[in-house]
């Protein structure tokens, strides 16, 4: 019997499970799992869940006393809520976990930093070791110094919304353990630009994170390359034999139900051979490349903005949850406040652009799969936790 994508492709290529969802993460089996504010926004609302976000606002509340503000509560729990997923995450996985720095903090060196430590922190005082999480933070110049000083300490780091090669760069010579360039995105900005739609090898996503492992392996650099947020299975086959994939359990199903030949496409010993020039990069550098790098800028913005989002939605739902687990009776209207937050032309739907945040919690939902939310998707979405919480 032949072998399946998924199992072809763990022959070449770590496979990763990108999803805040436990119950997914124990069906594929990765060996790596990484997420993000979207993801756990996304998960923190699920029933199955609910026991997480809670004991994490009564402790967060215990510490801080009875007549801390709720706000003060609230940040503190959010700070954690990440981490106790990621422990629940490393009782099933073999390997690490991914826990992202707040995005509000992409621009600032000092201030990642020190977020850093106090999430390392929290896993240290739980009893994991360093070498089983990764720092997950955006590739701004200022975000990659801060890992470039985290990765000194045995912090490591995956640095997120990477589009271009300057940023990948940049982290390689900066000594990062981890870069997660964007695929998915990278072709949705080229679609959007250009009107045309792109298959296989001629994907520009596929074709920049090529470039990128040709790069580091052809001058060979330590820094793995993750591929992330996929559109579809075949950008996936066109990137077997990249160090790691970050796959959403929608596209592991699909990998894991297809029988077909999966060519290697990636090797490190076909890098070496290529002619490729070496670019000293420095600040100055940086910047202009960045700059004349339109997709890369622009990505890079409206992902901080949309993961950003995700926070305020985050910490929204942990207000609301707080108040009702402290009988409050007044509480905010959730799906309401965060169709707002997302809908920023005004116009009644959330399209796939002003979202700008996770593509997996995007498409889950987007439950007629039409392209855009409505305020009553939203709601859905929101409904199963908040039924839970009007009986909890």
């Amino acid at each position: 019997m032949s072998k399946t994508l998924l199992e072809q492709l763990r022959e070449y290529t770590i496979v990763v499970a990108d999803t805040g969802d436990i119950k997914a993460i124990e069906t594929y089996t990765p060996r790596d799992a990484t997420t993000n504010p979207s993801l756990i926004t996304a998960a923190a609302q699920m029933p199955q869940y609910q026991d997480i976000v809670d004991d994490t606002l009564t402790k967060a509340r215990a510490e801080l006393g009875q007549n801390a503000p709720a706000t003060e509560v609230v940040t503190l729990a959010f700070d954690r809520l990440a981490v106790s997923f990621g422990l629940k995450i490393l009782e099933i996985i073999p390997g690490r976990v991914s826990t992202e720095v707040d995005a509000r903090l992409s621009y600032d060196t000092e201030a990642t930093v020190a977020k850093a430590r106090f999430l390392m922190s929290q896993y240290e005082a739980a009893g994991i070791s360093r070498d089983r999480v990764l720092i997950k933070i955006a590739s701004t110049w200022e975000g990659i110094k801060a890992a470039e000083i985290l990765e000194k300490e045995g912090i490591h780091c995956n640095l997120t919304l990477l589009f271009g090669l300057h940023q990948a760069i940049a982290c390689a010579e900066a000594g990062i353990t981890l870069i997660s360039p964007f695929v998915g995105r990278i072709l949705d900005w080229y679609k959007k630009e250009t009107g045309k739609d792109y298959t296989g090898a001629e994907d520009p996503g596929v074709q920049s994170v090529t470039k990128i492992y040709n790069y580091y392996k052809k001058f060979g650099y330590k820094t793995e390359v993750m591929g992330a947020s996929f559109r579809n299975i075949s950008e996936i086959c066109e990137l077997a034999g990249s160090d790691l994939l970050t796959i959403s359990p929608q596209l592991l199903e699909q990998l894991k139900n297809t029988q077909a030949e999966l060519p290697r496409k990636l090797d490190p010993e076909k890098a070496a051979s290529l002619d490729l020039e070496k670019i000293s990069l420095d600040r100055e550098t940086f910047d202009k490349m960045h700059a004349e790098d339109r997709m890369a800028y622009e990505k890079l913005d409206e992902g901080i903005t949309g993961f950003t989002k995700a926070l305020e939605v985050l910490e929204h739902l942990l207000a609301d949850r707080l108040a009702r687990l402290e009988g409050e009776e007044k509480v905010d209207h959730a799906a309401h406040e965060i169709f707002g937050v997302y809908d920023l032309d005004g116009d009644g739907f959330i399209t796939r652009e002003e979202w700008a945040g996770t593509d997996a919690v995007f498409d889950a939902l987007d439950s007629n799969h039409d392209g855009k939310i409505s305020a009553d998707e939203i709601a859905a979405g929101l409904g199963a936790a908040h039924r839970l919480a009007a009986v909890g």
